[in-house]
């Protein structure tokens, strides 16, 4: 009577391949999303094996391995290049694809690690990134689920705390608060559509553009641009303002007091970055706290451990 059942459990297992992949996978490359990366943590999260449920991790693994070769393998497809496709219908047919690769050859891997995700978050860094389809942080400095709590707007701007509630701060304050991320890196890039806009803008002009009254919040940056650009011609001073808007959002950030205290206390960093696409090269630098003065007449700032990859 025994192998009947065991038949039985077998083939439900098979019907549910998700649940005990996430059981019989292991890959140790998982544990980096938790704090400190270490051991005990994994294990405090990983639920013992039960030592009588031994044939199941075999079969749970040949039903993963049977699912696995059932998907398609998207030979001849390209899916490289959406802006090649043509209507809607081309367009989600490379979307299916992709997910379907990504779940083949990625999420079916690393089953262990996508289920500890499934359960909670635990990154390390929060990236304010701009909307740009050009400029993907993930794409482009490799972070991978889990590790990067994310959110991009127009020319990557951080507003000052008493401007009011914005999805950006609403992120911020979950990031700090909630998720205690270590890292805040402020993403800015090159040929920013959003920061020549700002530059643009006529003081004296009022306008009813949601785009100009979300880029205003760059200002400051902007007024110091022109000081210190005014012999240097339109588009120069838009590469300017573009990296003095990510500095000028890093002080922004100290406005914040929760932030603020963070920082001061060393749990919390604050770091900009600059990708210029059309040279594939990136900019990092972190924010001096101790070099900063912050308030409403006068704020300055220094930053420290530049480093420039190409």
């Amino acid at each position: 009577m025994v192998w009947p059942i065991r038949s039985r459990i077998s083939s439900l297992i098979r019907s549910k391949v998700p649940m005990v992949g996430s059981l019989v996978h292991w890959d140790t490359s998982w544990r980096t999303v938790f704090p400190n990366n270490s051991s005990s943590v994994v294990s405090s999260r990983t639920r013992p094996w039960p030592k009588f449920m031994n044939w199941a991790r075999i079969d749970g693994c040949h039903a993963a391995a049977s699912f696995k070769e059932k998907q398609p393998e998207n030979k001849g497809i390209d899916v490289r290049n959406m802006a090649e496709a043509g209507g809607d219908h081309d367009l989600f047919g490379l979307m299916k694809q992709r997910f379907l690769t990504f779940k083949n050859h990625t999420y079916m891997k690393e089953l262990e690690h996508f289920q500890a995700l499934s359960k909670a978050q635990y990154p390390k860094f929060m990236v304010i990134a701009c909307a740009d389809s050009r400029v993907c942080p993930s794409n482009i400095l490799g972070f991978q689920p889990g590790e990067a709590f994310m959110i991009r707007n127009i020319a990557n701007l951080v507003p000052l705390m008493k401007n009011g509630p914005s999805e950006c701060n609403a992120a911020l304050e979950f990031a700090v608060t909630t998720l205690e991320v270590e890292n805040i890196l402020v993403i800015g890039h090159s040929s920013c559509a959003g920061i020549e806009n700002l530059m643009k803008i006529q003081e004296d002009v009022e306008s009813r553009s949601f785009i100009h009254k979300w880029v205003t919040n760059g200002n400051v940056a902007k007024l110091r641009t022109k000081a210190a650009t005014a012999h240097l011609s339109f588009s120069q001073q838009c590469r300017f303002c573009e990296k003095e808007s990510i500095n000028q959002s890093l002080l922004n950030m100290l406005s914040y007091p929760w932030i603020e205290d963070k920082v001061r206390r060393g749990l919390l960093s604050l770091h900009g970055g600059y990708y210029n696409f059309s040279s594939c090269t990136f900019e990092k630098w972190t924010l001096d706290f101790n070099g900063c003065t912050v308030n409403e007449e006068n704020s300055s700032y220094v930053i420290k451990e530049e480093e420039f990859w190409s």
